[in-house]
C-alpha cells in the first residue's frame, strides 16, 4: 500500500509565495495527498488565495493567533489525516514529481523522517541566486544540500522535511524554540532512536531572503540558536559549528596584524578564500554578477552567523544565562 501524505504549510502573510507553492502542488503527477494551510495570524487575508485551488487540491485552511512556525506546524500536524507529515516553507516551489518521488523513496529507504535539498530556480533574481549559493556552498556552513553518504544521519530542515505522524506525535512535535526548531526536532528524533534519511530527488526551489540586510539578520539568528541547540543536544555538538566565529575572529586578527605589524599574511589567506568562492560560484552559476554577489553573501553569512554564535556562546557559557533569558524572542510558550 502506498504511503499517504499530508503536506503542511505554516504561513505568515506571503500571499504571492503561497500562490506559487499551491500552483506547483496542483501540477503534481501524483494527486493523492492533502494540503493543510495554517495561517499564523497574517495581517492580510489568505483565504481567497487558498480558495482558488480548492477544486484542484484536497486542501484545508486554518487560521490561528500568531505563535511562530513551530507551533503552527504542530497545529497542522494534529489535524492531518495521513500517516506521513510533509513540511514545506511557504516560499518554496516544488517540481511536478515531488509527491511521487517522496512516496517512492519512503518505500525504498527505511526511515522515520527524511529531508531534501533546496536550490535556486532559474526564475529567481540574481540576489536570490547568490544567497542560495552561499547557503548551500561547500565553502560555507550552509551544508543543506546533503548527499547520499549522509543518508543515515542527515538532519532534515523544515523547508523540505517529512516525518511519520506517529513518530512526530511520540516526540511531541516541534519544541518551544522559534529559531532552530527544525534541527532541534531532528536531533530529538535521533535521541529517541529514530532514523532520518536524505532523499536526493525531492529538492525544492527556495526563495530565501531578497536582500542582504534581511539575510544577515536571518543567519545571525541561526548563529544565536546554535549554542542553545548544543546545550539541548550535547551528543551532537561539532567543532565545525564554531568555524564562522573563528572565521570572523581571524579576519579581525588579520586587520590587527596589518595595522600594527605591517604584515598581511592572514589577510592574504582570506584573499585566497575570496577567489576560491568567486571562481566556484562562477562555475556553479555561470554568471559573473551572481558570483560577485555570492562573495558578498558568503562573507555576510560567515560574519553574521559567527557573531551570533559568539554572542550566544558567551551569554550561555560565560555569563551562565538561561537561553530563555538571553534570547526571549527565540522561544514561545506552548499552547
Amino acid at each position: 500500500m502506498k504511503p499517504t501524505l499530508s503536506v503542511i504549510v505554516a504561513i505568515f502573510n506571503r500571499k504571492d509565495e503561497l500562490f506559487e507553492l499551491l500552483n506547483s502542488l496542483s501540477h503534481q503527477t501524483d494527486h493523492e495527498f492533502e494540503v493543510i494551510i495554517v495561517d499564523d495570524g497574517s495581517f492580510i487575508d489568505l483565504k481567497p488565495t487558498v480558495s482558488r485551488f480548492e477544486e484542484m487540491l484536497n486542501i484545508r485552511y486554518f487560521r490561528k493567533d500568531n505563535s511562530g512556525p513551530g507551533l503552527s506546524r504542530n497545529y497542522g500536524a494534529h489535524r492531518a489525516q495521513h500517516e506521513w507529515l510533509v513540511f514545506v516553507d511557504s516560499d518554496v516551489i516544488v517540481e511536478k514529481d515531488y509527491i511521487a518521488n517522496i512516496k517512492k523513496d519512503i518505500e525504498g529507504i527505511p526511515c522515520e523522517a527524511f529531508g531534501g535539498a533546496d536550490k535556486a530556480h532559474k526564475g529567481f533574481n540574481l540576489m536570490q541566486k547568490a544567497i542560495s549559493y552561499s547557503m548551500t556552498s561547500v565553502f560555507t556552513t550552509g551544508g543543506i544540500r546533503g548527499n547520499k553518504k549522509s543518508v543515515s544521519k542527515f538532519q532534515p530542515r523544515s523547508f523540505n522535511m517529512g516525518v511519520r505522524k506517529e513518530v512526530f506525535d511520540a516526540v511531541g512535535g516541534f519544541s518551544e524554540m522559534r529559531i532552530g526548531e527544525d534541527p532541534d526536532l531532528s536531533m530529538t528524533l535521533w535521541e529517541h532512536g529514530y532514523t532520518t534519511a536524505f532523499f536526493d530527488d525531492i529538492a525544492v526551489y527556495h526563495k530565501r531572503r531578497v536582500d542582504f540586510g534581511k539575510f544577515s539578520k536571518q543567519v545571525y539568528q541561526f548563529g544565536c540558536a546554535r549554542p542553545i541547540l548544543n546545550q539541548r543536544h550535547p551528543d551532537y555538538v561539532k567543532i565545525s559549528f564554531a568555524f564562522p566565529t573563528l572565521f570572523l575572529l581571524g579576519y579581525l586578527m588579520g586587520f590587527l596584524e596589518y595595522f600594527f605589524m605591517g604584515k598581511g599574511i592572514i589577510l592574504t589567506l582570506y584573499g585566497f578564500y575570496t577567489f576560491m568562492v568567486l571562481f566556484h560560484a562562477l562555475f556553479v552559476t555561470r554568471n559573473i554578477s551572481i558570483a560577485g554577489m555570492a562573495v558578498i553573501s558568503t562573507y555576510i553569512q560567515m560574519f553574521s552567523y559567527g557573531y551570533g554564535f559568539l554572542k550566544s556562546w558567551t551569554l550561555l557559557n560565560v555569563l551562565k544565562m538561561k537561553p530563555e533569558e538571553a534570547f526571549p524572542s527565540h522561544f514561545h510558550k506552548k499552547q
